[in-house]
């Protein structure tokens, strides 16, 4: 099985050594996004932001491997405060439409950057 990189310039460059996406097969595999802005690397204020930015930066990625969140089967979403559930879930369910991919969120005790909410993603397509 072929595997490649994926990576877009509207998103974020990684942060580590790790590839933004990678394609197996007929599934594509997005590291977490954070809210950074793609072109000044810098954090968006707050948790509001930071989710639709993250978001944005998904849905580049997915453009990039000629796919959309409509081909996204299940994300994960990590969040520095659980505090920011509804906060996140209201932008969440402005980006996702009917069938949601499944999906698990949890509050972990630190992000890169200082970040407040982290998604991933896996595609199928």
């Amino acid at each position: 099985m072929k595997i490649e990189s994926i990576s877009s310039a509207e998103a974020p460059k990684a942060i580590g050594p790790y590839s933004p996406a990678i394609r197996a097969g007929g599934t594509v595999y997005f590291s977490g996004q954070l809210g950074l802005d793609p072109a000044s690397g810098e954090l968006a204020s707050g948790v509001r932001a930071q989710a639709e930015r993250a978001l944005l930066n998904l849905k580049s990625l997915l453009a990039a491997s000629g796919l959309s969140l409509a081909s996204v089967a299940k994300t994960t979403i990590f969040l520095a405060s659980m505090s920011d559930f509804a906060v996140v879930n209201e932008v969440y369910a402005s980006h996702f439409s009917v069938p949601y991919p499944a999906r698990s969120t949890v509050q972990v005790a630190a992000l890169p950057k200082g970040g407040l909410v982290e998604i991933e993603a896996i595609a199928i397509g």
